[in-house]
């Protein structure tokens, strides 16, 4: 048997830690213990010296604090803060309490801290490897600055990439970790586990998940109702922005330019203020609702925001004024790309414009924007700004942490700025992504883009 079917990838790589194990000579094994030692003793003395300053940092660290951390990760503390009466000063002093919080972020930080050691630490034994390899081949060993010039030439990605991953990891995956971290605790100010709090396994999804619990009820019904919105939000701008751009197109159709330049305008208006204008015209005592009343067409103020179905309707109907505009710009340069000699030929054949539509416009369309439907759909799922500038969730039943019009994201919201219950938000969170991956995933590998790349070519 080869080594590379005996070793898989590790030996397609030809300085992989596996190789090192299994061919490194005694001065190579002995780096994997003293980070560096292989570099020095191939006269890589800076670069040698800088990898044993990590190891003896890491170490330092992990006896004076990261093995704390990570013990007070396991059990997050349990000693509150106590009122002791001080006979020398005759006052009470409090003594310093655990808390569960810092002990949830330093141990994950330091979990992340432990994981960047070891994959630097896999990349020390290579290097300490190669330059056996290098010494046994009788070739030059690279100088220290070689090796900086290099980071300026073929290994520029590294100089590039370092910083925007470390960032990455810093300010966007460990707060995530951090976050679904707490979904597994019992953290809410509402139950009172503000400074201490414990691990109580699946018992928040649980509770989310139970239909007959207030919370899990809640959670169906705005799953419900995030599911509806996403689907009616995404094909109403998806269909009437196709169509709309097809009008405009079409060959009958005069000052194109204008018409372009109308929506565009109002697509640069920011969505925000689009949004708070309509949320005031459709107000109680807004524009439209004076109008009515005044005219003598209605005699008491129609309930926009106030009816569960009409605030439904009305969220929907003002995303397709919001939306279409940007549906048009979209789809407008994919419509002049479709074959013209297809038109010809439909229309040879007697089709009329509906016909042609459903047979060539809307397959071609399909097959080119499925991945941009997808996207558009993940958006609306997580569409805050609409839901929340409009309605605010509202019309929000008594004793209930969610309202009508409320998204899984809105509630999410309100579950953790208003109501504070942060371990059910991170627990929505996560279910947010599950529903969204789920769905994304399988609908993307039935759309004719992934089944059938080449169907239009």
């Amino acid at each position: 048997m080869s080594e590379k079917k005996k070793g898989g990838k590790e030996f397609d790589n030809p300085y992989s830690v596996a190789k090192a194990v299994t061919k490194g000579n005694a001065l190579t094994k002995l780096s994997m213990v003293v980070l560096g030692l292989g570099n020095i003793a191939h006269h890589q003395i800076i670069k040698g010296l800088g990898m044993l300053a990590i190891e003896i940092a890491f170490i330092a660290f992990m006896v004076m604090k990261g093995a704390g951390y990570i013990v007070d990760l396991v059990h997050l503390g349990g000693q509150e803060q106590q009122k002791v009466w001080s006979e020398a000063k005759q006052i009470y002093e409090y003594t310093k309490g655990d808390n569960s919080l810092l002990m949830l972020l330093f141990g994950v930080a330091t979990c992340f801290l432990v994981a960047a050691f070891i994959i630097f630490w896999r990349g020390s034994v290579k290097s300490a490897y190669k330059m056996q390899c290098l010494a046994e081949a009788g070739k030059k060993i690279p100088t220290f600055k070689e090796d900086i010039k290099s980071l300026f030439d073929k290994d520029l990605h590294r100089t590039l990439l370092t910083l925007p991953i470390l960032g990455i990891l810093i300010f966007t995956v460990l707060p995530l970790v951090f976050m679904i971290c707490m979904a597994f605790t019992n953290y809410s100010k509402v139950d009172a586990h503000t400074t201490i709090f414990n691990w109580v396994g699946l018992a928040n999804f649980a509770k989310v998940l139970n239909i007959g619990d207030s919370i899990g009820s809640t959670f169906w019904s705005v799953l419900g109702w995030t599911l509806i919105w996403a689907v009616a939000a995404t094909f109403s701008n998806y269909i009437l922005g196709m169509i709309l751009a097809i009008v405009i197109n079409r060959k009958g159709t005069r000052c194109k330019a204008f018409w372009r330049f109308c929506f565009v305008l109002s697509a640069a208006v920011p969505q925000f203020v689009s949004l708070l204008l309509m949320r005031t015209i459709f107000s109680q005592n807004g524009i439209v609702n004076t109008l009515l009343l005044n005219a003598g067409i209605i005699e008491k103020a129609i309930p926009f925001w106030s009816n569960t179905t009409l605030a439904r309707v009305m969220v929907v109907v003002i995303n397709i004024w919001v939306g279409i505009p940007f549906t048009m710009l979209q789809v407008t340069g994919v419509l002049q790309n479709i074959p013209a000699d297809l038109y010809e030929a439909a229309t040879v054949d007697g089709a009329g414009p509906v016909r042609t539509f459903f047979s060539i416009t809307l397959p071609y369309m399909l097959f080119v924007t499925g991945p941009y439907l997808i996207t558009t759909f993940t958006g609306n799922v997580n569409n805050f700004n609409v839901i929340y500038l409009l309605t605010g969730g509202n019309p929000t039943p008594v004793g209930s942490t969610a309202g009508r019009t409320d998204l899984l994201v809105t509630w999410l919201y309100k579950l953790t700025v208003d109501n504070q219950y942060y371990n059910l938000g991170a627990v929505i969170g996560i279910l947010t992504f599950v529903v969204l991956a789920v769905v994304s995933l399988i609908t993307y590998r039935n759309t004719g883009s992934y089944k059938n790349e080449e169907g239009f070519q």
